[in-house]
């Protein structure tokens, strides 16, 4: 496949997959920019091949494989993109140039294969540790390997990305936590449902909405160190990739601000940030990519989860 259509196939994909993401991506230069559509294709590809979906929606032609045959067809070609073979699908020759330019390692590419295996598997999280075992799969890799895109190789950076990956994850989880259970899923720890008394089979429950919004204010609250501890990443990012990861990094975070402000209606419909609002978060972002240039940023709060290495 041509460049040109590689590289639209991964706007679209980024465009219709991920509108929060989408307007900081356009603050990349052209480069670093592509590379992060093209690894965000390759992700949204795999979350698509084990859900069974297109984009995130019901795939109008269902496929005949179980979901642990799909798993393993991911694996399979993942490495082979490794391994230079010739890629046809879009997703794994966006992934395969991504992965030889920036010597993206490949024990990360596989750690995010093991989040869609927690999935397939139906892993049960037990505490607040156990879900951030899976935030570190689903995202905090990714936050490693868009690191990497950015030139970072430094442990105690790549640290910081990872944060803002666990800090998305768990605000993804909070907003979409009725979502989630409809389909049989549910990355809440039990330890919380059962302090609601609330089950993973019940709390999806109109009745309910009270006490699930007091577990979902607890995630977002969980959020906010790993998104403090995010931003002392910024400084060893160029400032174009930096305004761009912050303004991401305010987004996101406003989702979670949103999910709390809405209390039991926080489900009613999908929490989001408006198009002036995106422009306001993007503002309050420039700012702070230029003064995270000024101070020295503290060292990272040692109770933080910390990701394998």
């Amino acid at each position: 496949m041509n460049s040109p259509s590689l590289l639209d196939h991964a706007v679209e994909t980024m465009e219709v997959g991920s509108k929060s993401f989408a307007t900081a991506s356009k603050l990349f230069d052209a480069k670093t920019r592509r590379s992060v559509l093209m690894l965000y294709s390759w992700c949204r590809h795999c979350d698509d091949v084990i859900d069974d979906q297109v984009l995130g929606f019901s795939n109008e032609t269902p496929s005949l494989q179980s979901a642990e045959q799909r798993l393993s067809q991911l694996e399979i070609k993942t490495r082979q993109a490794y391994a230079g073979s010739q890629m046809h699908e879009p997703a794994f020759a966006a992934f395969q140039e991504v992965a030889m330019a920036h010597d993206i390692l490949p024990a990360y590419a596989f750690d995010h294969l093991a989040g869609f295996a927690m999935d397939v598997h139906e892993t049960r999280y037990l505490t607040l540790d156990d879900t951030l075992r899976y935030c570190y799969h689903v995202a905090g890799v990714v936050g490693l390997m868009m690191a990497q895109i950015m030139g970072v190789r430094d442990n105690a950076t790549l640290d910081r990305a990872c944060d803002l990956g666990l800090a998305f994850q768990l605000t993804n989880i909070a907003r979409d936590i009725v979502e989630d259970a409809e389909a049989g899923r549910c990355y809440l720890p039990e330890t919380w449902l059962a302090e609601e008394g609330l089950t993973r089979e019940n709390l999806a429950d109109k009745g309910h909405r009270q006490a699930l919004s007091r577990i979902a204010r607890r995630l977002v609250e969980a959020a906010e160190p790993y998104y403090h501890s995010s931003s002392a990443g910024l400084p060893d990012l160029s400032l174009r990739s930096a305004w761009a990861i912050a303004t991401a990094r305010q987004v996101y975070r406003k989702i979670g601000i949103k999910v709390v402000a809405a209390g039991p209606a926080a489900w009613d419909q999908r929490q989001s940030t408006s198009t002036p609002e995106k422009l306001a978060l993007l503002m309050a972002a420039s700012g702070q990519a230029v003064t995270s240039r000024m101070a020295r940023p503290a060292p990272r709060p040692a109770h933080l989860w910390q990701r394998p290495v």
